[in-house]
């Protein structure tokens, strides 16, 4: 029985003396034992950041010119290869001359009919006017004279233009480019009668220079007019903006254009304002036609801050990044992001220069987790 009692008194004992060896608890064992959360992080700072705007568009030739003939008559020959450079004022197709041949012979026998008229009634003026002064004849005969005169030379003006208009349709018989470029495919072939203008030919396409046509959004340009009155945006001078194009199969074209013409209306139908572009294609790389990426380079952001896209996050209502505040916890932080900047977002508030964005590691924390920062400073991805 003693034996008993003493090692009911000596288990206490134990107990008491290992609970004051073991000391107070350390800091990380009160929190469930885990460290802190190692997080890299990008310092938020302001800077002039250049923006980029890129859009979808066409190519279209300088200038497109629909090749139509003047007069009515068969077309007797095509004068050119469909798809090969014509120069301007080449003949293109030729058609039937003779029935305006023929109109200029007789044309031209109707003004020597008239020529001789107008002599005669000259001639006739020329014999009254001294038997007038004999007192052999009327003041009114010397009148009418004169007056056939004016008649004649009237008509004889008349036939003149007739044949110029007879002459100018005989040379209109040879259809000819109005423009030096590429010609299309013939609309029409050899023996088809043609009714003047009404008829398309064919058509010639100026490839050098070249246009890209494209649409500017309502909602972005709205959106580049107020941050330019805010500040936050400036265009370059005179909205000359430098243009690069991107084709199909992603290479760029080697060449840079100047934006030469925005138009103030917007399309009821596609909600966008018609913008151009102008390259210079010697090499004919660009086809008219074809779709192309078209880049807009010039405007800055002044004073921007601009953080990597990994750091903005989804919540439930807007973006969020999570800041390292004072106290080593992390800090959620509502941000409103504009548009790209190389492979980062621009931030239009919520955040302000100094501020420690988290980078790497936000998988691993919570609202008010606290974090430790890495040793080695986070790499920032964007533009300098």
């Amino acid at each position: 029985m003693r034996s008993r009692i003493l090692a009911t008194a000596f288990i206490p004992l134990t107990l008491s003396i290992l609970v004051s060896a073991c000391g107070p608890a350390k800091p990380q064992q009160q929190h469930g034992g885990m460290p802190p959360a190692q997080v890299t992080v990008v310092t938020a700072e302001a800077k002039e950041v250049p923006v980029t705007y890129e859009y979808m568009g066409q190519t279209a030739g300088f200038r497109e010119v629909e090749v139509r003939a003047r007069v009515t008559g068969i077309v007797l020959r095509r004068n050119y290869k469909e798809g090969a450079a014509v120069r301007k004022g080449e003949t293109m197709f030729s058609i039937d001359p003779e029935p305006f041949q023929v109109a200029v012979a007789r044309t031209e026998a109707d003004l020597g009919v008239a020529t001789a008229r107008l002599e005669q009634a000259r001639r006739d003026v020329a014999r009254l006017k001294p038997v007038l002064e004999a007192k052999a004849v009327s003041q009114k005969e010397l009148d009418d004279a004169m007056s056939a005169v004016r008649i004649a030379e009237a008509e004889a003006r008349s036939v003149q233009a007739r044949l110029n208009e007879a002459k100018l349709n005989l040379g209109y018989t040879r259809v000819e480019a109005p423009i030096s470029g590429v010609a299309s495919r013939a609309a029409i072939s050899e023996g088809t009668l043609v009714s003047g203008p009404n008829v398309l030919m064919t058509t010639v396409t100026q490839t050098d220079p070249m246009y890209v046509i494209f649409g500017i959004p309502d909602r972005e340009h709205l959106a580049i007019r107020r941050n330019v009155e805010a500040g936050k945006l400036k265009l370059p001078a005179g909205n000359r903006f430098r243009t690069s194009v991107r084709l199909s199969d992603g290479s760029t074209y080697p060449g840079t254009g100047t934006l030469d013409f925005t138009d103030v209306r917007v399309s009821n139908q596609t909600g966008t304002s018609e913008a151009r572009a102008e390259f210079t294609n010697a090499r004919n790389v660009l086809r008219a036609g074809e779709f192309v990426r078209i880049l807009l380079q010039g405007a800055v952001r002044p004073a921007a801050i601009v953080i990597p896209q990994r750091a903005v996050l989804e919540g439930p209502k807007d973006k969020f990044v999570y800041l390292v505040n004072a106290e080593n916890k992390a800090e959620p932080r509502p941000v409103q992001v504009g548009e790209w900047a190389g492979d980062g977002w621009i931030i239009e508030s919520g955040l302000k220069p100094g501020d420690r964005v988290i980078l790497d590691g936000v998988m691993k924390i919570g609202p008010g987790a606290p974090v430790q920062v890495a040793t080695s400073p986070a790499t920032s991805t964007a533009p300098k």
